[in-house]
Parts: C-alpha cells; sequence; structure tokens
C-alpha cells in the first residue's frame, strides 16, 4: 500500500501538475486509509475493495469529521484507485461505485462594492507617503480584486506575466494551467507606481538577504527581506483590512476573488465569461456566485419592498 500511494502521489504532482497543497491533503488522507486497511490485515492494493473503501468513510463520518472532508477523502480513493486500474496494479476500479456525502456548499463572503471602493481610498491615502510597503499593499489589493486572482497565482507572478500595455497579467492557476487576465486603471497605476518605486526600495532595503533578493529576482510582489512575498503576509494584510467590515464568512484573499465575480455578475457580465475570468474548469463551480447575487437581491428586496 505504501509503495503504491507514494508512486501515486509522485504521478499526481508531477505529471497532473498538482499543487504541493492538493498533493499534501492526498497524502493525508491515504495514509489514513493506509493505517485503516493494515488494522484489518490489508497490506496489498490487491486487497482493496468497495466494502472496505465504505467502512473507511463510515468511520471517518462516526468520528465526527466533517461532510467536506469525508467528500475530499472519497476523491483521493477513487482518484488513486482509478490511476491504479490505468497502470494495471488492479483488474478493476474497486473505487468506481463508491459514494460519499456532498459537502455543504455555504455562500462565499462578499464585500460590497462601495466598501471595496472605501478600504481602496483608504491604501491609496497610506500609500500616499511613498512608503514601499504601503505602496506595495495597493498593488497587491487592487490586483487581487481587479482580476480575482487566487492569493497563490498572485505571489506567483513574475515580471515577465505582466504585459503593461495592454493591462493584462499570464496567470499559472490550478493544474498549471494559464490565463490571461484584464486590470482596469485604477490596477494599473498602482501596480505601476509599485514597480517604479516600492518594488526597487523593497529590493534595495539593508535588511534584505542576499539569498533571498537573488530568488525575488523575477518575482512581482517581494516582502521586507527582499524575498519573494508570502502568502502568509497577504492572508495578514488582508486578515487586518476586512476585519472591521461587515460581513460573515473568512477574512482572507479569496474575499476578493469572491467579490469581484460576484460584482461582474450583478454588472451585467455572462456567466461563462466569469468562469474564464476566474480559470474554473467547471461552470458548476462558477454558478455559485449566481446564488450569491441571487441572495443580495432577496436580502435588498426584503430591506426596500413596503410588502416584503
Amino acid at each position: 500500500m505504501d509503495d503504491a500511494v507514494d508512486a501515486y502521489l509522485g504521478h499526481v504532482r508531477l505529471e497532473r501538475g498538482y499543487s504541493e497543497h492538493t498533493v499534501a491533503a492526498y497524502a493525508s488522507d491515504l495514509a489514513d486509509l493506509t493505517r485503516f486497511a493494515e488494522a484489518r490485515s490489508v497490506t496489498g492494493v490487491d486487497g482493496v475493495d468497495l466494502d472496505l473503501l465504505r467502512d473507511w468513510l463510515w468511520e471517518a463520518t462516526e468520528r465526527g469529521l466533517a461532510r467536506a472532508t469525508v467528500a475530499r477523502r472519497a476523491a483521493s480513493a477513487r482518484g488513486l484507485c482509478a490511476w491504479l486500474e490505468r497502470t494495471g496494479a488492479l483488474p478493476a476500479d474497486p473505487a468506481a461505485r463508491l459514494r460519499a456525502p456532498r459537502a455543504k456548499r455555504t455562500l462565499p463572503r462578499v464585500v460590497g462594492a462601495p466598501a471595496v471602493a472605501a478600504l481602496l481610498d483608504g491604501l491609496q491615502a497610506r500609500a500616499a507617503t511613498g512608503e514601499p510597503v504601503p505602496v506595495r499593499d495597493l498593488a497587491v489589493i487592487e490586483l487581487l480584486y481587479a482580476c480575482g486572482l487566487r492569493v497563490s497565482e498572485l505571489v506567483g507572478l513574475d515580471i515577465d506575466d505582466i504585459d503593461r500595455g495592454n493591462r493584462t497579467v499570464r496567470v499559472t492557476g490550478k493544474g498549471s494551467k494559464e490565463r490571461v487576465v484584464p486590470y482596469g486603471a485604477p490596477a494599473a497605476a498602482a501596480l505601476d507606481r509599485y514597480l517604479a518605486s516600492g518594488r526597487p526600495a523593497l529590493l534595495a532595503a539593508p535588511s534584505s538577504d542576499g539569498g533571498a533578493t537573488a530568488r525575488a529576482g523575477r518575482a512581482v510582489f517581494v516582502g521586507v527581506r527582499g524575498g519573494r512575498l508570502g502568502v502568509r503576509s497577504v492572508h495578514r494584510l488582508v486578515a487586518g483590512l476586512l476585519e472591521e467590515l461587515p460581513g460573515s464568512g473568512p477574512a482572507g484573499p479569496h474575499a476578493f476573488r469572491h467579490s469581484a465575480a460576484t460584482h461582474l455578475l450583478d454588472g451585467g457580465a455572462d456567466l461563462r465569461a466569469v468562469q474564464e475570468f476566474l480559470g474554473h474548469a467547471s461552470l458548476g463551480t462558477t454558478q455559485i456566485y449566481t446564488h450569491v447575487s441571487a441572495e443580495r437581491l432577496k436580502q435588498t428586496y426584503r430591506t426596500a419592498h413596503p410588502r416584503a
């Protein structure tokens, strides 16, 4: 089992181009499956059958794991077993009929357009001092919102990915899929200012480590030590900005992605155009934002209509 799982993880990492976060989740799930199988004296993949997989998911449910976690574990098992069949390690796929409870789909946090504008105005005022970190932070938030980027896509941007003349960025998303996303005049102004003054100042800061600066040479967004800006730094920035704003849900960078998509649909954008904008493989994933727009319409109706 261990050898088969290791080989499969290598396959999804190197050949399928899955992110390290996804591979780590698969590794955790399949390590637990291996533990469960060994407790039932199953040490080889030939002993894995549908009943074993169902019992494993049932145990996870009994342990109180969230529906989303159980659903992800089922997906991990289906991926492993399908690969084992394709490579000839198993004569048939025992997980082909494996089902798991659907994860409860919650509406994402969306920041209203007026609140986003006020937040960006505040960042603009901070950046007016010319200090490199506020100048960078303004460019970070402008681009997150303007392009609906995932935080991993933002911090992974290199200088060559930006076409300042056409106001587009080339983004490498999930599964190493590339897309080109436009951005508007406010983001262009913030980005141009950052690249002209903020970024060179951060790279030249006395506290910069020589090795880190060399590694960040092509990175668009740079930290205070001269290295590529990290995901955690962006999370801290966004959490601080959204802390005082109304609305439920996680106060992370994804809130700006959700907000951008919802505002596009509210403005009349086509759903498939939003799908391409976000880099979703499935239109079904994008459709969550139609529910957000509908829910906001209902809330406005209940608040404003005299006979609601």
